[in-house]
């Protein structure tokens, strides 16, 4: 069973939760693979995670050749070549419930302010029930901290 982890962005920027949930993917000795809508978008992304501390470094990369070594890699595509434990959609991209499987985790993070988005991430939620993974909700409390919904 996968569990699957949807986060619901209402008051942060994709660009400024993933690089946290990343890190904390990379301190549990786990691989990620980030699989983005677009290949723009996942280039957009490499650079954030560059430059998104002066403290801290995502070892990382959004170029097929070396995928196998990374920790992170960053993708429109729907290869795992780096046999990643965790993997993330965003940007509206969509994985198969089914397929799921081969992860321990999926974080599904989606615009609140995209309809279609949350349309989506409503249709993928009933699809990974139905499947039998565990699935919880989370969104942005005021106070800016991650709250469990559901």
């Amino acid at each position: 069973m996968t569990e699957v982890l949807f986060y619901h962005l209402e008051r942060a920027s994709l660009e400024s939760v993933l690089p946290g949930l990343l890190e904390r993917t990379l301190e549990r000795g786990w691989k990620a693979i980030v699989r983005c809508g677009s290949k723009e978008t996942a280039a957009r992304l490499d650079d954030v995670l560059w430059t998104f501390s002066d403290e801290s470094f995502l070892p990382h990369s959004a170029e097929p050749e070396g995928a196998a070594s990374q920790p992170v890699w960053l993708t429109a595509e729907d290869a795992v070549p780096n046999a990643a434990d965790v993997l993330f959609l965003v940007d509206n991209a969509a994985a198969d419930a089914g397929a799921i499987a081969g992860f321990v985790r999926c974080v599904s993070i989606f615009d609140g302010g995209d309809d279609k988005a949350v349309a989506a991430a409503r249709d993928f939620w009933k699809a990974v029930k139905a499947a039998g993974h565990e699935a919880t909700y989370w969104k942005h409390s005021p106070q800016g901290r991650w709250e469990k919904q559901a």
